[in-house]
């Protein structure tokens, strides 16, 4: 079969580096793709949002099977551009992908098909929002309404900060037209954790556990952002909770967006406060998670491409998955800057040195080639990852690999896995 996988980030690399694996893979392109990805598949320059440059390079290229990673371009519709044209895609329709695009979508879906999820309210008004925060008081948790690149959320402490969200997002447009509504939730107290599944439009296939680190700072201190590295296994999530998961939420999502006329078909991603009480929703995703992808990448020991085939082909109830007892660990290496105006063009150096550490592979997340040379071209650049026997080694091996890196303008956290190792330490 002849691939393609749309998209530029770790994600996309990783997808790349498990699909190239696979026996069914003839050929392997990426659109645009990044000097990483050039290792395992041709780079194709066209944009994630060039629907009809990725229809006429399909074309072009004969691709047979598209992957599309990022959820950009699943909410602006590409995978209904493809498939009326007759191109097989792994990925949820425009309709279905309201999910992720619209976190007012989700917190009405949920409330229709009771999916436990924080109490809310919907905006399109600044002082009818800042209203609402000063009723419920703080903690509060306040969320530009579409896509924000994962910085789109304010956990307030205060009143005072909530409000300040609000202006934020509402009168500055600190998001663009992402911030036209925002959604005000409770606070949920809890530990999170990721959790996905293949869906097919009727069958579900979970996933190995993640968890990832979105604070930039140590301590998961910080502003939030797009990840600052994750782990598979996460313990947290016990067989009891994942089925109390299956049951509550993704049953029941999967059975809601059938019954509604948007049968989902892709990778659901579920966000998850563990609470007291349970399980609950904080958002859903409609793409493979970035870092939590490249663990899972890490850890997955069948073939990737027949699930996603079976994923678009509604047969993914014939299928099962084989995950290695190892656990993976990511660390991200951020541009100085980052999560707010990164710096670009820096030269990152010892890239090969990192790649000879036993276990490790090096994702790209945020690069650019220029004249043989690797330069940073974003937020978050690289993405460490490592395969160990315990969430310890794994710890040390990703972070011996990061020592090798010469990129005096990047940063990493240096605790990541924390709460799993000290998990570990007490069970042990």
């Amino acid at each position: 079969m002849r691939i393609l996988v749309v998209g530029s980030g770790g994600r996309e690399h990783a997808l790349c580096w498990a699909i190239a694996a696979s026996p069914l893979c003839d050929a392997l392109f990426a659109a645009p793709g990044n000097p990483g990805i050039a290792a395992v598949a041709s780079l194709l320059p066209v944009g994630v949002d060039d629907h009809a440059g990725l229809l006429a390079a399909c074309r072009e290229q004969r691709i047979d099977f598209v992957v599309v990673g990022p959820e950009a371009p699943l909410v602006a519709g590409l995978v209904d551009v493809l498939e009326e044209a007759g191109i097989r895609c792994f990925g949820p329709s425009q309709a279905a992908a309201a999910l992720e695009g619209s976190k007012g979508f989700t917190k009405d879906f949920c409330a229709r098909h009771t999916i436990p999820t924080a109490a809310y309210g919907r905006f399109s008004d600044p002082e009818a929002a800042k209203a609402d925060i000063r009723r419920r008081g703080a903690p509060i948790v306040v969320k530009a309404d579409g896509l924000a690149a994962g910085k789109g959320v304010t956990v307030a402490t205060t009143v005072e900060e909530a409000l300040g969200a609000v202006d934020a997002i509402m009168l500055d447009r600190l998001f663009g037209t992402a911030g036209t509504e925002i959604v005000i939730e409770d606070f949920l107290a809890g530990e999170e954790v990721s959790f996905f599944a293949l869906v097919d439009g009727t069958h579900v296939l979970p996933l190995a556990s993640a968890q990832d680190h979105k604070a930039v700072g140590e301590g998961d201190t910080g502003p939030n952002t797009g990840g600052m590295g994750a782990y598979s296994p996460a313990g947290v999530l016990t067989p009891a909770l994942e089925a109390r998961v299956m049951a509550e939420i993704i049953q029941p999502t999967v059975a809601g967006m059938a019954a509604e006329g948007n049968p989902f078909r892709g990778v659901l991603f579920a966000g998850l406060m563990l609470t007291s009480t349970g399980p609950q929703l904080i958002e859903f995703n409609v793409r493979f998670g970035d870092p939590e992808c490249e663990v899972l990448m890490r850890r997955l020991r069948s073939d990737l491409l027949p699930a996603l085939l079976a994923t678009r082909d509604g047969v993914l109830d014939r299928l099962t998955l084989r995950w290695a007892d190892d656990t993976a660990l990511c660390v991200i290496l951020a541009a100085e800057g980052y999560p707010g105006t990164p710096r670009r063009g820096t030269e990152i150096h010892g890239l090969d040195a990192a790649a000879t550490v036993p276990g490790v592979e090096v994702f790209h997340a945020a690069t650019r080639a220029e004249g043989g040379r690797i330069l940073a071209d974003g937020g978050r650049v690289l993405a460490v990852t490592s395969l160990g026997r315990s969430i310890a080694e794994a710890q040390t091996t990703a972070y011996e690999a990061v020592d090798r890196i010469d990129w005096p303008e990047g940063f990493c956290r240096r605790d990541i896995g924390w709460r799993e190792i000290a998990r570990a330490r007490l069970a042990g």
